[in-house]
């Protein structure tokens, strides 16, 4: 109050919300993300269809591309899909798992708070029991070497299970081994690094995805630009270019008025000149081939061919930088300083049915892996599933350590975790044992999404690992508890580490939130006419990915 008048100080349209109210809403909103996803985990996952605005439809269960792709308005729930993101951009695979870790923490957060624990006690039993965690996930793991191809087509089978390249897994777990193998070269201190660079993946419907091939190369997706060009070479001069082969415009509007048709057709045979400069310059530096990202004029098509050069228009700018790394060429971007040197040597054929041009180095600088699937979602959703194998599979090959998969891992640390909770004093004791719980959602939910009893397989997990099978995990095919590393189910360590840090961080950022202060709707996208908070109704202000579930 001021001299009797009460003192504004958030306007009208603002909204607050403090302390306990503040913590429901913003763990009811990440749980609603966390449990969006829970039923798409594991072999027996289910996929989700999602709709966007445009009508396009994406039918996946990979986490990340489903939150991605759910119109979600809320600024809390954004936070966990950012743990989604995360995990993707860190490890490639593991998404879905660090996204139900981290709803199942605030679950068991929220009923320490109702015991009247304060958060920051549960924040630091929570850092404390994700630090231990990550650091017996390097004492579990088990080393592998970058030639160990057995154990790295199981970790690509691993990844690829459940997803739309499980079916002809056999074959494409080969490739993706032989493709990541292509691509690494040893360090000076025995690491080996894989560049992803030199991989490329191209797409093609009408075929099963048991024929999908390794190329040794580049494929680009293009016709030549006159029927009347080679198609074939074994050893041609390539040229890169990014520049027109057209006709010059003025950089400001002109006009020109035209007496007579002598006039006209000094114009014309200016242009054609130009062209024809263009052409020669190409020709004097030696080239068989031109790859261009830009157009080619159609009487310059007809001077190229007449000179018996395959020209190639439009070409894709990210096939162009693949092109440059496997021919290890320069892209030229102007034609007046083009020499001899701008061109690489490599062969080029033409595979008329597929209607494709392979393109490979004197010396291989890249791999294209060339999928197969039999419509446009089904070979959408291989290539994702491909994406995901390939990014597990190099972080394998760099990262050196494994770990088996079917909840094993989860079980064993939940495990060791509840015994290192004994040694934590205060009440971050019971943090550190909600975390060792939070853990053993994975083969709860494995068992659930797979028919099983969820709790009777959990008891017989623990009772394994209790009597020292620390690989002992769940067989969802089956229903039963075995040596999942033995039976080739493999995960990488890395990207175990990273989820469960990952889910930690996230959980402790949504707990030390105590007060939420909005200038407006409680929405990211600023619009009070669709869906968002809606004032914090509902499902914690969940409306904007009500058409997503």
């Amino acid at each position: 109050m001021q001299q009797g008048q009460p003192m504004i100080i958030m306007g009208d349209d603002a909204q607050r919300v403090k302390d306990k109210d503040a913590q429901e809403y913003n763990i009811s909103a990440a749980r609603g993300v966390a449990e969006s996803v829970r039923s798409t985990l594991g072999p027996k996952g289910m996929d989700k269809m999602l709709v966007d605005s445009m009508g396009d439809v994406t039918i996946t269960n990979d986490g990340v591309t489903i939150l991605q792709t759910m119109d979600i308005d809320n600024p809390t729930a954004e936070m966990i899909v950012e743990v989604a993101e995360t995990q993707e951009d860190e490890a490639g695979d593991g998404t879905t798992s660090a996204v139900a870790i981290a709803g199942e923490l605030l679950k068991n957060a929220e009923d320490l708070l109702e015991q009247d624990i304060h958060p920051t006690a549960v924040i630091k039993g929570f850092n404390l029991a994700s630090e231990y965690a990550r650091e017996q996930v390097d004492e579990i793991a088990t080393s592998v070497d970058a030639d160990d191809t057995e154990t790295l087509k199981n970790v690509a089978e691993t990844s690829m299970t459940g997803k739309g390249a499980e079916l002809e897994k056999d074959v494409l777990a080969d490739l993706v081994v032989r493709a990541i193998q292509e691509v690494t070269v040893e360090a000076e201190d025995g690491s080996h690094v894989v560049d992803l660079q030199n991989l490329n993946i191209e797409t093609r419907t009408g075929r099963s995805a048991g024929e999908s091939r390794l190329l040794s190369g580049a494929v680009v997706d293009k016709d030549p630009v006159h029927d009347d060009m080679p198609t074939d070479f074994e050893e041609a001069n390539v040229l890169l270019l990014n520049e027109a082969i057209e006709v010059e415009e003025a950089d400001v509007d002109t006009s020109v008025n035209v007496d007579s048709p002598d006039q006209l057709q000094k114009f014309l045979d200016q242009e054609e000149k130009q062209l024809r400069e263009k052409v020669d310059r190409i020709v004097e530096s030696g080239a068989d081939v031109v790859f261009c990202q830009k157009g080619i004029d159609d009487l310059a098509q007809h001077y190229l061919a007449k000179e018996g050069i395959l020209a190639v228009r439009r070409t894709k700018k990210s096939d162009m930088k693949f092109l440059k790394n496997v021919l290890d060429a320069a892209i030229v971007t102007d034609l007046d300083s083009l020499s001899a040197d701008d061109v690489a040597v490599g062969s080029v054929t033409r595979d008329a049915d597929e209607e494709l041009f392979y393109v490979e180095g004197e010396n291989p600088h890249g791999a294209t892996l060339l999928l197969y699937g039999s419509t446009e979602h089904v070979v959408d959703e291989l290539e994702r599933g491909i994406n995901d194998a390939i990014d597990v599979v190099a972080t394998t090959v760099s990262d050196g350590r494994t770990l088996p998969g079917g909840g094993a891992i989860e079980v064993e640390l939940a495990s060791r975790l509840r015994d290192f909770a004994d040694s934590v004093s205060g009440r971050e004791q019971l943090a550190v044992e909600a975390f060792a719980d939070a853990l053993e959602l994975i083969p709860r939910v494995l068992a659930e999404n797979a028919g099983l009893d969820s709790i009777d397989l959990l008891v017989d997990l623990r009772a394994a690992h209790e009597s020292g099978d620390a690989h002992a995990g769940l067989n969802v095919f089956t229903g039963e508890v075995e040596d999942t590393f033995e039976a080739g189910v493999v995960e990488t360590a890395h990207a175990k580490e990273q989820a469960i840090a990952s889910a930690a961080e996230a959980a402790n950022l949504v707990l030390k939130i105590d007060d939420i202060i909005a200038a407006g709707d409680l929405s990211t996208s600023g619009d009070d006419d669709e869906g968002g908070a809606g004032g914090m109704g509902g499902m914690g202000g969940m409306g904007g990915m009500g058409g997503a579930m």
